[in-house]
């Protein structure tokens, strides 16, 4: 039987990603060396057979060269990690950042470690709390010859084929685009894949949640509406007397539908356990992807409308409308006298 190709991996950042992908490469035989600013972290993936690391000189000793250390660490915090790096690591050395930077700054990174002999590979990653098991899909950026010899750990890492059928008329036939990375192109590359991923991911998520918002208010026909000259009244209040369950909509969705995909799966997941969703208050975070993705389609001078709507929709939900709200209403009253609606 041939003997599994492994590497040794250093990893820094054992947070809901990290720490899962330690485990998975460790399952596949690779050696992993770990470090975090949590010594339990640190001591929770000893005992699956990772080295612990005490600190970053630590981490980079317990290492054979030409090391490769990977970061998964928020983005807003790279640039730190790489300058306490550099000066403890040897030309040849490699550093790889599987968080979501922006594919700018590793531009600029690419080149400035160049100077110092050093090779930085972008790894856009993408599975969240379910790669563990399921697999990272991963967006690859990086000198050639450095990827190739990291295929290893981007093939531990990926889901691979699965029972996913190959792609009808599909001209490449064992590109590695079919186990679930890609080698997208130089430095930036990956990262960029990344960015555009995200920015499509905002726009399902506000696809799905817009029309389930529709179903959800199906039934305002069986409101009592108060008569008011500032609100256009339901004309139709018979139109609208439905109670949906919309639990089993998301479910009878995944099956067969055209709009299946594993976002409904979560989305099911969710209404499953509480169909009204009361954990939640409704502010909705974004870490740059989007942002960074409608500039890129401003600078490329390509219309992503959708993109753009999901992007700001997740402003409004954290009250950044709320002052432009109030001038709407200031307006209001003062071309027409219209004074606000009271919230029900």
């Amino acid at each position: 039987m041939k003997k599994k190709n492994t590497r040794q991996l250093g990893m820094i950042g054992l947070g809901r990603m990290g720490g899962a992908m330690v485990r998975r490469l460790l399952k596949d035989g690779h050696r992993c060396v770990v470090f975090d600013r949590s010594p339990k972290a640190v001591q929770a993936l000893t005992k699956f057979k990772a080295t612990g690391a005490s600190s970053l000189a630590d981490l980079v000793n317990k290492l054979q060269r030409p090391r490769a250390i990977w970061l998964m660490v928020p983005a807003a915090v790279v640039d730190a990690t790489i300058a306490d790096l550099t000066p403890l690591l040897d030309p040849g050395d490699i550093l790889l950042d599987g968080g979501n930077s922006y594919y700018v700054d590793d531009l600029r990174r690419a080149k400035e470690l160049a100077q110092q002999g050093l090779h930085y590979v972008d790894v856009g990653t993408s599975g969240g709390v379910w790669g563990g098991d399921r697999g990272y899909c991963q967006m690859i950026g990086g000198e050639a010859a450095i990827v190739k010899h990291l295929d290893p750990i981007f093939a531990s890492l990926a889901p691979g084929r699965g029972d996913i059928p190959r792609t009808a008329g599909r001209k490449k036939p064992g590109n590695t685009a079919e186990q679930g990375y890609l080698h997208c192109g130089p430095n930036g590359a990956g990262h960029f894949v990344k960015m555009v991923h995200n920015g499509i991911e905002y726009g399902m998520m506000a696809a799905y949640a817009e029309g389930l918002a529709v179903l959800r208010a199906a039934n305002v026909g069986h409101q009592t509406m108060k008569v008011s000259a500032e609100t256009t009244p339901l004309r139709h209040p018979a139109n609208y007397q439905f109670d949906l369950p919309l639990d089993d909509i998301a479910e009878v969705w995944r099956r067969g539908s055209v709009i299946a995909s594993w976002l409904l799966d979560l989305t099911a997941n969710a209404l499953a356990a509480d169909t009204h969703l009361t954990q939640f208050e409704g502010r909705v975070s974004d870490s740059g992807e989007g942002r960074w993705t409608v500039k890129a389609a401003i600078d490329e001078g390509v219309p992503v409308p959708v993109l753009s709507a999901a992007l700001y929709a997740r402003f409004s939900s954290r009250g950044q409308a709320d002052y432009q709200d109030k001038i709407l209403s200031a307006l209001r009253f003062q071309f027409g006298g219209h004074a606000e609606e009271p919230i029900h």
